[in-house]
């Protein structure tokens, strides 16, 4: 089982996913007062990208964990897993 163990990963999927139900409450108001598609559909767009970046922060956590789980690397070589972490985060985040 993999859970958030690191208190200010857990803050920030908590508010990504705050966020993203804010917006789809306005995404339902929105369709409730008859906006138009093309906004309705902006609105959409906003909230897929926030839990596509939510799901991209969890899968990073997922892989910091295995990695912390499996490889335990020393001190010395933490800076260089982080590293790795946060280039393979940022080309990941380029796919969507």
């Amino acid at each position: 089982m993999i859970v958030l163990t690191d208190v200010a990963a857990r803050t920030d999927v908590l508010n990504r996913l705050r966020r993203a139900e804010g917006q789809i409450r306005g995404v339902q108001r929105m369709i409730e007062e008859n906006e138009s598609c093309l906004k309705i559909a902006q609105q959409f767009s906003a909230v897929r990208k926030a839990l596509d970046s939510t799901y991209l922060r969890m899968t990073m956590c997922f892989l910091e964990q295995e990695l912390d789980a499996h490889l335990k690397p020393d001190e010395s070589q933490k800076a260089g897993v982080e590293t790795m972490l946060k280039d393979m985060e940022t080309l990941l985040a380029r796919m969507g």
